[in-house]
């Protein structure tokens, strides 16, 4: 299975014991809506629903952070899924929050994770099939479904890591570590107003602006990969450094990773807390 399959290639697959589909929709806190009440009202058939929300540490006054490995492993487990499954990922903007899916399979070692390319609308506009309600009960087997969690520690930057690049940037001129942020030209040059009130606009020194949503074409679908490579190489990011990307709160972060491993160029990293920890920090340097 490729990391990125076609609404048709995902139809003729539908219904094979070995294939979980996640819906894992999520909508920013201005928009009045969740994942799961859109869910409710149609998803492809079949499909399972993970809450980025409950994929992430309880504990944290951040939102949506990385879970546990256990806790991570446990939530595998509850929607059926194994070490053995695959496991596609597929949202209702098209292309959003599902790379997030993939790239915390990916970082808790699982690599048959795909994502659906043009999501819902895709599916929808293509007049295949829908269902509407609560996902079926996950079906029992002889065992309860058992997932372990093998956590890539490359995959995840911290804002300790994020201090030390930022830091090594202003020393040499550039770094030799790429920080690529996904959010809007505007939010990243602090003209725009960020989604979360009180959150000043900006970035961290040195990072380069690439917006997730010019990955994707006119169709909802990702670009073709050379397409891809030249924005990448573009911005920076040519394969001769380790990049990780930032966003607003580590969701469009992984569209960027997504996009980087479709062009072979780099596995990157995801600065977790994004933008809404470094700006919350009074001790970080911040620039408009």
């Amino acid at each position: 299975m490729d990391s990125l399959v076609s609404t048709e290639w995902l139809a003729g697959e539908l219904g094979k014991p070995d294939l979980v589909v996640l819906d894992i929709t999520y909508y920013l806190p201005p928009e009045g809506k969740t994942g799961r009440e859109e869910f409710r009202k149609a998803h492809i058939p079949g499909a399972r629903f993970l809450d980025v929300d409950e994929a992430a540490d309880p504990d944290s006054d951040l939102p949506h952070m990385v879970p546990t490995p256990a806790r991570f492993a446990k939530l595998m487990g509850s929607l059926g899924i194994t070490n053995d499954t695959r496991v596609v990922f597929y949202d209702g903007k098209g292309i959003f929050s599902a790379p997030r899916g993939w790239w915390l399979m990916h970082l808790f070692g699982h690599d048959k994770a795909a994502v659906l390319d043009g999501g819902l609308p895709k599916w929808q506009r293509e007049g295949r099939p829908v269902e509407s309600g609560d996902p079926a009960p996950v079906t029992p087997l002889a065992e309860p479904a058992s997932f372990t969690a093998d956590l890539r520690t490359d995959r995840l930057a911290g804002i300790g890591d994020m201090k030390r690049i930022v830091r090594q940037s202003a020393v040499t001129g550039g770094g030799d570590t790429l920080i690529l942020d996904a959010r809007s030209r505007g939010r990243f040059e602090g003209t725009a107003p960020e989604p979360r009130p009180g959150l000043p606009g900006g970035h961290m020194p040195g990072a380069a602006s690439l917006p997730a949503t010019e990955l994707v074409g006119p169709d909802g679908t990702f670009l073709p990969p050379e397409a891809l490579r030249e924005l990448f190489v573009e911005a920076g990011a040519d394969g001769t450094r380790p990049v990780v990307t930032t966003c607003g709160t580590g969701i469009t972060a992984c569209v960027l990773a997504f996009g980087l491993h479709q062009t072979g160029l780099v596995d990157a990293a995801v600065y977790d807390g994004s933008w809404t920890e470094w700006a919350s920090r009074p001790e970080t340097p911040k620039v408009r």
